[in-house]
């Protein structure tokens, strides 16, 4: 199987990596405070409704900068799947890791979260790209397991 590795974002011009990485890792913390929550607790359409919102806005600012790189990511996979809204990519639950130097809490996702893609490279696997935050970047995972760095906003 080939595995791909995809240099990190060139720096564009404007670009505020620090301002998506903020937004996107309030989704993610919204999405596992909604994974924790059973549908009659009170606060759960509150929630759904904030995180809807947040997830609106997030597309809104920022999905003219992740498609290009999902089209780059499409076409070196050879998938002709649909190239879908930046949020679509995000899984429901990510698992928190130890807080780096500087304080910031970075993400890992397994099982079989985010966007299936279908490619021939990879003949009967599972294959899904999910968007993971601090860096902002696109992960493939491959029959639940994460494989590879596809993008990487730094």
């Amino acid at each position: 199987m080939p595995i791909f590795v995809f240099s990190k974002q060139k720096n564009q011009e404007g670009m505020n990596w620090d301002k998506l990485d903020l937004e996107l890792t309030e989704i993610v913390e919204k999405r596992n405070q909604l994974a924790e929550m059973d549908y009659s607790d009170a606060s759960y359409d509150d929630l759904e409704e904030e995180l809807h919102d947040l997830e609106d806005d997030f597309n809104a600012d920022y999905e003219d900068t992740l498609e290009p790189e999902l089209e780059k990511i499409y076409s070196v996979l050879k998938s002709d799947t649909d190239i879908l809204l930046p949020t679509a990519y995000l899984a429901n639950k990510y698992k928190p890791l130890q807080p780096d130097a500087r304080g910031i809490v970075s993400y890992e996702v397994v099982g079989r979260e985010g966007v299936p893609i279908e490619s021939d490279q990879f003949d009967r696997q599972d294959v899904r790209l999910v968007l993971v935050p601090n860096p902002a970047r696109f992960l493939m995972i491959i029959n639940g397991n994460p494989l590879k760095i596809l993008w990487r906003s730094r």
